[in-house]
């Protein structure tokens, strides 16, 4: 299956439909598919469960798709710059699976490389592993769902947790420079996410601020090659928003 150049992210998510399952990379709001996300909350479509790092913030990111509710369950490390996310999730509109970071990264990688299954100490001994995390509340703040226990093995003297590869149905990534083969290169902190959600989508499609033609990349900074994305947009150069910002107060002399 090769690489199609689509000429507008609306074109490009066009077939994503209620209920889909989508791998969302990113990293805070850094290297974060903006245009891809904008596209998909115009269209209306719900009932999303999305894999992240983190929900974006109220009015940017993930954050557009969850303020207007049409994402129903996530799966992310962290959510702690999100007011609506949090508001959701303790009125019971939302069901989140929190995971640690690493466990999160390493199940996109799994998933996208076929691996269904592995074992982490990251968690044993904890309600990650043991279960009894809310997943979903009810209005009344009781728990509706809470989760599951997990195996856990000993390997030599140490416990293990299993956890499970994820594989989404669709994967948004952004990229600061790709070809119309799909090889992409990721930059800074972008690697962090991006190149793991965009494996773990049996459709991924990703955002580029540049776009040339097959050939044109030096194959040793590919950080990502085309056999793992199916479409590919041209959306220019992104504007960069700090999440949040910290300066130094000024001092008198």
């Amino acid at each position: 299956m090769g690489t199609t150049v689509f000429a507008t992210p609306t074109e490009a998510v066009a077939d994503i439909g209620t209920g889909a399952s989508i791998a969302v990379g990113g990293f805070g709001l850094c290297g974060i598919p903006d245009a891809l996300i904008a596209a998909l909350a115009a269209s209306g479509v719900g009932n999303l469960e999305v894999y992240s790092n983190n929900c974006g913030v109220d009015d940017h990111g993930l954050g557009i798709l969850l303020g207007a509710k049409q994402i129903s369950r996530v799966t992310a490390s962290y959510v702690g710059e999100n007011k609506e996310f949090a508001r959701q999730y303790l009125s019971g509109e939302l069901e989140v699976e929190l995971t640690p970071q690493g466990t999160l990264a390493e199940r996109l990688r799994a998933g996208g490389a076929g691996i269904p299954a592995f074992f982490t100490p990251a968690g044993v001994g904890t309600p990650v592993a043991d279960g009894g995390l809310p997943w979903r509340y009810h209005a009344d703040g009781s728990v509706a769902l809470a989760s599951p226990p997990k195996e856990t093995r000993e390997f030599g003297d140490k416990r293990y947790v299993m956890e499970l590869g994820i594989n989404a149905d669709f994967a948004l990534v952004h990229a600061v420079r790709g070809d119309t083969a799909g090889n992409l290169v990721f930059d800074k902190t972008a690697l962090n996410f991006n190149p793991l959600a965009a494996m773990a989508g049996k459709v991924t499609i990703a955002q580029v601020e540049e776009l040339v033609p097959a050939g044109e990349l030096d194959p040793a900074q590919v950080h990502l090659p085309g056999v793992f994305v199916q479409r590919i947009v041209h959306t220019g150069p992104q504007n960069k928003r700090i999440e949040k910002r910290t300066v130094t107060e000024g001092v008198s002399r």
